[in-house]
């Protein structure tokens, strides 16, 4: 081949190559989904996580709470990892903290216990 035939192919592969858009442009959809996935999904799921285990940590004897299994009980005793729960009048258990659901606010769900 002579020189200006190889400079012609090259300024043509040059010229295709300048018309596609960068390899990183086509990973753009996939981090944006993945950004919106992470606030509208993971990010909320973690604050109410870390809220209730801010709730399980202040737990006192006194409050009403819904289990994971979904039994409503005051707290009788509380413990390090255990908490002892009245479900219902002289029927008394043993849970792990880290199973209960929900503190239930004053004023809210009435134990049909009281």
């Amino acid at each position: 081949m002579n020189g200006p035939a190889l400079l012609s192919i090259l300024d043509q592969a040059a010229a295709q190559t300048a018309g596609d858009p960068p390899a990183y442009i086509q990973f753009l959809p996939l981090v944006a989904m993945a950004v919106i996935f992470y606030f509208l999904i993971l990010r909320p799921q973690m604050k109410r996580q870390k809220d209730l285990q801010q709730k399980i940590a202040t737990m006192k004897k006194g409050d009403q709470v819904v289990t994971a299994g979904g039994l409503i009980a005051k707290v009788i005793k509380v413990d390090e990892t255990t908490v002892d729960l009245e479900i219902a009048q002289g029927v008394k258990v043993r849970a792990v903290k880290s199973t209960i659901g929900e503190i239930v606010p004053p004023g809210g769900t009435v134990v049909a216990n009281d």
